[in-house]
């Protein structure tokens, strides 16, 4: 198997480490029950660095290489590249952790997906956002295809429900000039459209030691606070700031047996992204299986998505075809909102679910 994965800057390093740890610890439980069809699994892994070009390179040399399928990636508009490219090429590719809606420009049977899309978990947080009392909303965002697509959800889904949406261009404001912008626009909420370290992090603290944003609500609904990085250079200012997180309320068997694996192999709790890496292991072991594990079984690979059925980490996963999807979808991928709590900033407090 070829494993995509964001490891060096300016991809999100952590994210990235924590994927792989998910896909290395489902490649190992593989081998260790004896591999499929007798043979060890091998997992192939490349570096993104959350290039978009790198992303198509790879995908070219692991084809040539002779994998049966590709895996992983984090970084919605890197993995956007990389599914194009497989799609062309015929190599099934099976995305980890990417949400953009459009995937691919056309319907493919290449691709399956494992997170839920953008426009699903966004819209699970504006209702979040809604039930909390927030209906004027600012996004503090940067150009890119990924903030702009979270952007349009928000607005869309907001708006016919009495709510609008703030756009602060955060490559022409500096934090400062942010907090400028929302006291003079009054707003209650500012979500955090925005790259992690930078400006998220310069961000959050100019907003937390604003006097006049006391009462503010900070919202980071791309998963920033997830991983322990952000903790570390924010303390307590990156406690009460809700994200989306993709895990159920409560873990199966399963997924607390393999959670207990995780932390070992991490040295640190694992996050979604490693739920989500094991996932992704069981799901392409399961369809290598029944159809081949070839160059030559690549097609009998890609048409296996709609039947295939495994007990993930985090639920039963099942692949469909959704309206305005282009891509094979988990459809029932579970959705929390959650915070870091502000007494024991490495705890976490379920705010909503779906």
């Amino acid at each position: 198997m070829g494993a995509l994965v964001p490891l060096t800057r300016p991809g999100w390093v952590g994210a990235g480490q924590h994927l792989l740890a998910g896909l290395e610890q489902g490649v190992r439980e593989v081998n260790d029950a004896g591999g499929i069809a007798g043979r060890s699994v091998e997992l192939v892994v490349r570096d993104t660095a959350a290039d978009p070009r790198r992303a198509v390179d790879a995908v070219d040399e692991l084809a040539a290489l002779g994998v049966a399928a590709v895996v992983g990636e984090y970084h919605s508009v890197v993995a956007r590249a990389a599914a194009a490219r497989a799609d062309a090429v015929g190599l099934p590719f099976l995305c980890s952790s990417a949400v953009l809606d459009a995937l691919t420009e056309q319907p493919t049977e290449w691709v399956a997906r494992l997170s839920p899309p953008q426009s699903r978990g966004w819209q699970v947080y504006a209702d979040f956002l809604l039930g909390a009392g927030h209906s004027r909303i600012a996004v503090a965002t940067q150009p890119s295809v990924y903030w702009a697509s979270g952007t349009r959800i928000l607005r869309d889904y907001l708006a016919p429900r009495g709510g609008t949406v703030l756009e602060l261009d955060m490559s022409v404001l500096t934090p400062t000039t942010l907090c400028d912008e929302l006291v003079e626009n009054g707003a209650t909420a500012l979500l955090l459209l925005a790259g992690h370290p930078e400006p998220a992090v310069p961000i959050v603290k100019s907003v937390r030691h604003d006097q006049r944003l006391g009462e503010i609500l900070i919202g980071a609904p791309a998963g920033q606070p997830e991983l322990a990085e952000w903790a570390a250079l924010l303390g307590g200012d990156g406690a009460a700031i809700p994200f989306l997180r993709y895990l159920p309320e409560r873990l199966s068997p399963l997924g607390t047996r393999v959670g207990t694996a995780l932390r070992e192999r991490l040295g640190a709790a694992p996050s979604f992204v490693a739920f989500e890496g094991y996932d992704t292991i069981a799901v392409l072991a399961e369809a290598l299986r029944s159809h081949g594990t070839d160059r030559v079984d690549r097609a009998r690979i890609a048409e296996s998505w709609p039947r295939v059925a495994v007990e993930g980490t985090r639920g039963q996963i099942r692949f469909s075809r959704i309206p305005g999807i282009s891509v094979w979808q988990w459809a029932r991928t579970p959705i929390q909102v959650v915070d870091r709590d502000p007494a024991d900033p490495d705890r976490f407090r379920t705010l909503h679910a779906d």
